[in-house]
């Protein structure tokens, strides 16, 4: 008689991972436009206006946890010369944004490619603008997430970081706090039947305040430029610029 072998279960797929995104990106952009009343896109706008890009001739845009290409395409829309490279650790985000992309005529000028925040697969002052849009939390070395973006924008260029986290002040902090450890894992699980959304609470109920998040961009290597709340907090809109290097000391005694 042959033995039976239990198979074990799968394990869950980490926190914040391109797995854990895989299984939640079909209902992904329905689900964010759902629990932020739509106002997601505008807070993508004015993530394309913070780049400062030129408003004529060509110019490389590098935008980090692409997801399917939101944003992406929204600073090709904005700046028909600019090229485009979104990265996302998620296979299936990066399939589903493709679609996106062709659907829209903008593959020519918009690339999409499986990668990591914390070690970005391109070569130092080689983009003019680079963006992060409701990514940089999970990023598990966000320090050095940001070090990464820094080296690859070019010297005046920006570094633009757009995230959510719960309002601590103001007549509508408890209301926004409310919405974010309550409605949004409850929609999100009903939208998407995923778990997931507890984390995507989690997070943004983690992340640090503005001040401190400030400081970390400095610490990475960059001069903050705007520190800029959206939507009464419950949105930060951080701009920055690759910091100069600092002098070297005098000459020999």
């Amino acid at each position: 008689m042959s033995a039976l072998v239990r198979k074990e279960p799968a394990a869950p797929a980490a926190a914040g991972s391109g797995a854990m995104f895989d299984g939640i990106a079909h209902r992904y952009d329905l689900v964010n436009r759902v629990m932020s009343f739509g106002v997601d896109r505008r807070w993508r706008r004015r993530l394309v206006r913070a780049l400062a890009l030129p408003a004529r001739g060509p110019c490389r845009v590098l935008d980090v946890a692409t997801g399917t290409g939101d944003v992406a395409i929204d600073v090709a829309r904005a700046h028909p010369e600019a090229v485009v490279v979104g990265v996302d650790p998620s296979t299936r985000m990066i399939a589903l944004g493709r679609d996106k992309l062709a659907a829209r005529d903008l593959t020519d000028r918009v690339t999409l490619e499986e990668g990591d925040a914390q070690a970005l697969a391109h070569a130092d002052a080689s983009f003019d603008g680079v963006c992060i849009a409701f990514g940089i939390r999970n990023v598990p070395d966000r320090a050095r997430g940001l070090a990464e973006m820094a080296r690859v924008c070019r010297p005046g260029g920006r570094v633009v970081v757009l995230e959510l986290g719960e309002p601590r002040r103001g007549v509508i902090a408890p209301l926004a706090r409310f919405h974010i450890r309550h409605v949004v894992p409850r929609v999100g699980a009903w939208l998407s039947g995923a778990r997931e959304y507890r984390y995507l609470q989690t997070s943004i109920a983690a992340f640090p305040p503005p001040d401190a998040f400030a400081a970390m961009m400095t610490a990475a290597g960059l001069e903050v430029l705007e520190v800029v709340p959206l939507t009464f907090g419950v949105c930060t809109l951080y701009v920055g610029t690759p910091a100069a290097p600092a002098p070297r000391s005098g000459g020999a005694a």
